[in-house]
């Protein structure tokens, strides 16, 4: 085939017959900060309907034996602590009774340059946001509406849940933790776009020497190249 699809198709050694035998790709998404993962999504895409899928797992998810003795350690977002990323799929695999084999972790230092390397995303700020933690050395300081977000103000955006004063997203939104799970979902609907842009593409390179020094995956890199041309077709409204 001609255009971006069929050059890629041709550089991995695929047929047009094993792009339709192509199956859906499911994965585990980790945002991890202090030995925490406050952000748990799990991801999906089918190259052949050429739709994705995001879910969201809340933060504060019980997973122990016993409510009336539950401590913070049975919580989902502390199982990663020591870099157990197995262990935390395996519990995800539990709670979901999906069959997920892959993760990828994503650290906060991993974010930043993710975005710098792609220029920036523009994304609309839902509210005015306004926090600060000095135990995380935290500072998350934006206005609302559309503007292209650096790596440091995606942390930010991505990491709110409430103001300095506890107001937060409007309850029609989802406050809190919904809000911010809500928000992650939204930015990477429009990083993938800017991502999969033709000027984008061109800085593959860039791209991937962010991702091979900063994130955590067990996804082989002979399995990720199988998606890459359908991917190039991917509308991120899907």
């Amino acid at each position: 085939g001609g255009g971006l699809k069929g050059l890629l198709a041709t550089l991995v050694g695929q047929t047009e017959e094993t792009r339709k035998n192509m199956s859906d790709i499911e994965f585990l998404i980790l945002g991890e900060s202090l030995n925490l993962t406050d952000t748990i999504m799990i991801g999906k895409y089918d190259p052949n309907s050429q739709k994705a899928s995001l879910v969201s797992i809340q933060r504060d998810t019980f997973i122990g034996n016993n409510p009336k003795k539950a401590t913070a350690y049975d919580k989902i977002n502390s199982v990663y602590q020591g870099k157990n990323s197995d262990k935390i799929l395996k519990e995800v695999n539990e709670l979901t009774g999906l069959n997920l084999k892959y993760y990828v972790v994503i650290d906060t230092k991993a974010l930043r340059e993710l975005v710098d390397a792609i220029g920036g995303v523009e994304f609309y700020v839902p509210i005015d946001m306004k926090y600060d933690d000095t135990s995380q050395d935290l500072h998350i300081n934006l206005k609302e509406g559309m503007q292209k977000l650096n790596g440091d103000q995606a942390e930010q955006v991505l990491r709110f849940r409430h103001n300095n004063d506890g107001t937060s997203y409007p309850e029609e939104y989802g406050d809190n933790d919904t809000g911010r799970m809500r928000t992650q979902r939204e930015f990477l609907k429009a990083a993938a776009k800017q991502i999969l842009s033709g000027d984008n593409l061109l800085k593959i390179d860039d791209i991937m020497k962010v991702v091979f020094e900063n994130v955590e995956t067990n996804v082989k890199m002979e399995d990720i190249i199988k998606y890459i041309p359908s991917a190039t077709e991917f509308n991120p409204e899907n």
